[in-house]
């Protein structure tokens, strides 16, 4: 028999992955599976930014890049970093992935050890959790709460600091819950971290074009306190429907970027060119497409909270970024994983249980509105009749 490495009993899933297949067999045996599970937005990605993947194949970009990204799709992220966020980034800082997980794991195992340990929003993204225990560290829970709009509490965050702490992870915009932290609550981490110099910060801000309601992303570069421990998460899936692309980036401290690009280097060479120049006419192309997109989505939005807020039993916050609405259940009776099987096989609606994002999650459902609206109509209206 093999034996494999115990480590592997430590790594855990993204469970959207897992209901995805479960709904794509139930489909295939005919039944009408509304998806409102899987995080990805049910937009094409933009035409000019796959005929510049194209002219990239068909102009011979077919052989190994630099390990860290072609220097001009790090600069053109430097400049849209200016852009956004008047921030200032060298581009030698930016390192190039595929996808956004690549950086969430470089993180980690540069930090991740047994007797260390990291925090990580809970309910949060399952990766987070999954490659901290895999690493050996302990993962130590940042609760987001529905009582603060799901956004961190940093007197709490900071309160919760040790010796052993090396990194913590803050998602805002945030999977799955739709929060955003105020700017007031991250001046505030920032300046108690002061008193910690040995932790690290890993800002995912891959939702940071994201936004409803007239707010403003704040994004932890406009920190120069923190510019010598901060790793920025971004990319290009969400904001430019470009998931299966597998594009993302990192800005990293620069006496961190030699390791990083040596984790490069072992794990997976480099990006494929031809996304990469898809990438950079991203960036650099029109942004309507973006637009119509976020436009989109803010209808759907309050399509989907109002919609839940009629279900006996469920209530609804109102879905501040990304594109998640994360009702709460309990008056249903339910479980969360409960609720999920059931609206999938009585209802025909794939949703995620909230546990799949932590232990925190109990008591509620993950709903993506990456869908059309009248799908997401005849979706609650299922379960509107399920649940009465």
């Amino acid at each position: 028999m093999l034996q494999t490495a115990a480590s592997l009993s430590r790594l855990g899933t993204e469970s959207a992955f897992e209901v995805l297949a479960r709904a794509q067999a139930l489909a295939a045996q005919g039944r009408d599976i509304i998806n409102l599970g899987i995080g990805q937005p049910d937009f094409q990605t933009p035409a000019h930014v796959v005929q510049a993947g194209i002219a990239a194949l068909r102009d011979g970009h077919h052989g190994y890049t630099p390990a860290n990204g072609i220097p001009a799709l790090r600069e053109a992220v430097a400049a849209d970093l200016q852009r956004r966020h008047g921030a200032s980034v060298d581009p030698d800082c930016v390192v190039v992935v595929p996808g956004g997980k690549p950086t969430m794991f470089f993180a980690v195992l540069m930090f991740g050890e047994p007797g260390a340990e990291i925090m990580y929003p809970n309910p949060g993204f399952p990766i987070y959790e999954s490659v901290i225990k895999y690493s050996g560290a302990t993962p130590v829970p940042i609760a987001l709460r529905e009582d603060n709009d799901f956004a961190f509490d940093a007197d709490t965050v900071l309160a919760q600091i040790t010796p052993a702490t090396r990194l913590i992870i803050i998602n805002s915009p945030a999977n799955p819950t739709g929060g955003v932290t105020p700017k007031a609550e991250i001046d505030k981490l920032v300046a108690g971290l002061e008193k910690h110099p040995h932790v690290a910060l890993l800002s995912d801000e891959i939702y940071s074009q994201m936004l409803y309601g007239g707010r403003e992303h704040v994004s932890l570069l406009n920190y120069p306190s923190m510019c010598e421990r901060l790793i920025m998460l971004d990319g290009w899936s969400k904001t430019y429907a470009m998931t299966g692309w597998r594009l993302g980036y990192a800005v990293w401290p620069k006496a961190l970027v030699p390791h990083v690009t040596r984790l490069c280097i072992n794990d997976h060479s480099c990006v494929n060119a031809s996304a990469q120049y898809a990438g950079l006419a991203a960036l650099q192309g029109p942004q309507d497409a973006v637009a119509e997109m976020m436009a989109a989505f803010d209808q759907r939005r309050a399509l989907i909270v109002q919609a839940l807020n009629a279900l006996p039993g469920v209530r609804c916050a109102d879905a501040a970024g990304a594109f998640y609405a994360f009702p709460n259940i309990e008056g249903t009776g339910l479980t969360a994983k409960q609720a999920q099987d059931l609206f999938l096989n009585e209802a025909n609606v794939a949703t995620i249980a909230g546990t799949s994002f932590g232990a925190w999650g109990e008591g509620y459902v993950r709903f993506s509105y990456a869908n059309s609206a009248a799908n997401i109509e005849r979706a609650v209206e299922r379960i509107g009749k399920l649940l009465r």
